[in-house]
């Protein structure tokens, strides 16, 4: 049963967003999505501040970054980093759509939050996003970020949806190739393989905000109809789960994507890892945006928040 703040918050949504529409073009469907984002997100928390910058990738192309941090936090001292790949598919999002995630994270926990604007598909196909996170990251452990005012502090990967597969591809290569330095590891509704897990791939097809369809469309859109995809893309294919920073994976009841999260932490949990599942019942994918409604958003957000704060060396 939906929540009632987030059956209304569903309502409002179908009002100013029709839904993923991948007849369109790709350059319309952001737009759609761009004014929807901008529609339901609040103005900067009064304590956060921001500052944008460019990285030049090794390819030759440019990813903007954006830093949020909170002003309260004294000059010069260490207060940890959040890389945040945000979600929308590997087709939609930018560093506006999901402001109000990356900000809150900012003012709630003290932490420096960077927001990544990854290449999208279909014009750039699997691994390009992989590739674009992969490259920040490690730049953010080579403390050669284009941010003269980062501080150090504790390095940790967090995203929803497609954003916590990136996060996740991310943190499993960083283990293959022998590097360590992530401290923690935050996924939000995430999508962890190329067919959602069972039961919620059945249970949940047809759920408010994203179905299996749409789940199937973004698929294709970014890794092709067909395999072989890049292996180390698909999180939930890999042949390892040990050895994994810790790891908070959030599911939400009514989404076909509910069931990655809890496999996943099964698997690293099997491993040895240290991973936590937490459900948040009654919500739905992408209802971070009901942040101000909601109280099983508001628990959801606090989960993260106090995730990311304990695994800084804050606390």
């Amino acid at each position: 049963m939906l929540e009632p703040e987030i059956a209304a918050f569903i309502e409002r949504t179908a009002a100013i967003y029709a839904g993923h529409s991948t007849s369109l073009p790709p350059s319309e469907q952001r737009a759609i999505y761009d004014r929807y984002a901008a529609a339901l997100t609040p103005p900067l928390p009064a304590d956060v501040i921001t500052e944008d910058a460019v990285f030049q990738a090794s390819a030759g192309h440019l990813i903007r970054l954006r830093l949020y941090r909170n002003r309260r936090k004294a000059s010069g001292t260490p207060v940890g980093t959040v890389l945040y790949f945000h979600g929308g598919g590997f087709v939609l999002g930018s560093l506006d759509s999901h402001e109000i995630v990356t900000a809150r994270i900012a003012a709630d926990t003290g932490l420096d939050v960077i927001a990544v604007d990854y290449r999208l598909a279909p014009e750039h196909r699997a691994p390009a996003a992989h590739e674009d996170c992969l490259e920040i990251t490690l730049a953010a452990l080579a403390g050669q970020l284009p941010f003269d005012s980062l501080s150090g502090g504790a390095l940790q990967l967090a995203g929803d949806s497609a954003g916590a597969t990136l996060a996740t591809s991310v943190a499993m290569r960083l283990r293959d190739d022998g590097l360590q330095g992530v401290r923690g590891l935050a996924l939000v509704y995430p999508m962890l393989g190329t067919e959602p897990q069972m039961p919620a791939r059945e249970s949940e097809a047809h759920a408010p905000m994203l179905t299996l369809a749409d789940v199937h469309a973004f698929r294709d859109l970014y890794w092709g109809e067909r395999p072989p995809y890049p292996a180390w893309t698909i999180p939930l294919d890999a042949a390892r789960f040990d050895r994994l920073p810790p790891t908070l994976a959030v599911g939400v009841e009514h989404d076909p994507l509910r069931d990655d999260a809890r496999v996943f932490v099964d698997r690293v949990n099997a491993a040895g890892g240290h991973a936590r599942l937490w459900i948040g019942t009654g919500l739905v994918h992408g209802c971070w945006r009901a942040l101000e409604s909601s109280p099983g958003v508001k628990a959801m957000h606090h989960t993260v928040c106090q995730f990311l704060s304990e695994h800084s060396g804050m606390q």
